[in-house]
């Protein structure tokens, strides 16, 4: 989730509907200057008894961002406390309950995104053999429960603790207890945003089926092969899901900012303080009738923090963000940009895969969505067949995208050596967490402890 500084000082007034818009215009770019950012999250523990750190205990999560000045990072700070840590690969922030994440930088190649993801993950493995943690890469804590885990010192966090039981039973499991990768890609035009948006909604249960990784909760099977996906449908119904108008005549950038301006507040900043503003409606915020702010209206910073504030499968801001993935290993972390740069930087892969996924109902695509938390590849898709079916013709597109992308790295290699993780997912006929499920029945003989051998 986003890490907020300061409110900027040239931060002109919402006035006009122009401005609503303006976020999602300015990230037209053209082709060349196109760009790939990929995220992750790792669960942290304690080496001897596999406890998640506090933020303030020896060797917490406080000291594992400081000890990462060795390598050139620099602390952000609220309220006080380092929240963040800010370098040339990005910004290493947290999660609620400690959950590590890299936010990386935006570059040109996947050969890139990859060493990016090597380097951080170098770092990190060193300090915490200093500081006694170890790194795992699941979509969910196989063994914690909501108890056993700390909150982290971010205002934004302690905002939305309190409104999640409000509007769905599951928010905290996914604030707490959840990991995700994601990948941001832009768009050249409306036109192209809206093809790349329809086109990555419609294929975002593929991703989830591909990188399903969360089938135990508590220490036990949970009858989920992505338990952190189903966790999204009882969230908060108001800002998660399918959003279904991005497939209807006329959608583009207004027609987003309209469904934001629906979503309701989590909070505003001011002064280096987030004010509670849950349940309330940017709407009256933009008419000074903000009830915690009587009178004021918003700024163009209020308005970006509030695109932060929604989580539908894809979401849009300056960026499209691929939201659907578990957490998983270092393979997988290269493997989802792979994908959907494969299928989305690339006209001819992006018009192929449309025609794949154009003549799907939105009923389907719920039924779909739906299903493939507990199916994964085996989720229905139209036309009597399943993820399972139409996966090797994804893949296809997708490494035809990067084919012609001809991007090498010093060995010569093109881009679609990233695929090949998900091709031994598809030919296996498994996802990961069908892996993991194997091996509680079968090796581990129902210790979930054993899990942790699978760490980073």
């Amino acid at each position: 989730m986003s890490t907020r500084q300061a409110s900027e000082a040239d931060d002109p007034i919402i006035e006009s509907r122009d401005q609503l818009v303006a976020p999602m215009a300015a990230g037209e770019k053209p082709k060349l200057a196109w760009r790939i950012g990929t995220e992750h999250e790792k669960l942290v523990y304690k080496l001897p008894d596999h406890h998640a750190p506090s933020y303030d205990e020896a060797g917490g999560i406080r000291d594992l961002l400081m000890a990462l000045t060795q390598f050139g990072w620099e602390p952000v700070e609220e309220g006080g406390k380092v929240i963040a840590m800010r370098g040339d690969d990005g910004t290493v922030s947290l999660e609620p309950a400690g959950q590590l994440e890299l936010s990386g930088a935006p570059v040109e190649t996947l050969h890139q995104t990859c060493a990016e993801t090597g380097r951080h993950l170098t770092q990190v493995k060193a300090i915490g053999e200093k500081c006694g943690v170890g790194f795992l890469g699941l979509g969910m804590w196989p063994d914690k429960t909501r108890e056993e885990l700390p909150i982290m010192p971010k205002g934004r966090y302690e905002i939305m603790m309190r409104h999640m039981p409000r509007v769905g039973s599951l928010g905290l499991d996914m604030m707490l207890r959840t990991c995700t990768i994601q990948t941001n890609l832009d768009y050249s035009s409306e036109a192209d945003m809206v093809q790349k948006f329809r086109v990555s909604l419609a294929l975002q249960p593929l991703a989830t089926a591909l990188f399903a990784n969360s089938p135990f909760t508590e220490g036990k099977p949970n009858g989920f092969l992505s338990y952190r996906s189903h966790i999204w449908s009882d969230t908060d119904p108001q800002r998660t899901g399918m959003i279904p108008f991005v497939f209807e005549d006329g959608f583009g950038y207004e027609r987003y900012a309209d469904y934001m301006l629906d979503v309701p507040m989590y909070f505003v900043f001011r002064d280096g303080k987030y004010i509670d503003a849950a349940g309330l409606s940017f709407r009256d915020f933009i008419d000074g009738k903000l009830s915690v702010l009587p009178g004021e209206k918003p700024t163009m910073s209020d308005w970006w923090d509030h695109l932060s504030t929604a989580f539908p499968e894809v979401r849009l801001k300056s960026f499209l963000e691929m939201r659907g993935a578990d957490g998983g290993p270092w393979s997988r972390i290269c493997a989802l940009p792979a994908l959907w740069v494969g299928l989305l930087y690339d006209q001819g892969a992006l018009d192929a895969a449309w025609d794949l996924v154009k003549d799907w109902t939105m009923d389907e695509r719920e039924v779909l969505r739906s299903s493939v938390p507990k199916l994964a590849l085996d989720a229905p898709v139209p036309g009597g067949r399943t993820l399972r079916d139409i996966a090797p013709e994804v893949l296809k597109i997708a490494r035809s995208g990067l084919n012609a992308r001809g991007q090498l790295n010093s060995s010569g290699d093109n881009e679609g050596g990233f695929l090949e993780t998900l091709d031994e997912i598809v030919t296996s006929g498994k996802v990961p967490a069908q892996r993991l499920l194997d091996m509680y029945h079968g090796e581990w003989n129902g210790d979930i402890k054993r899990v942790y051998k699978y760490s980073f």
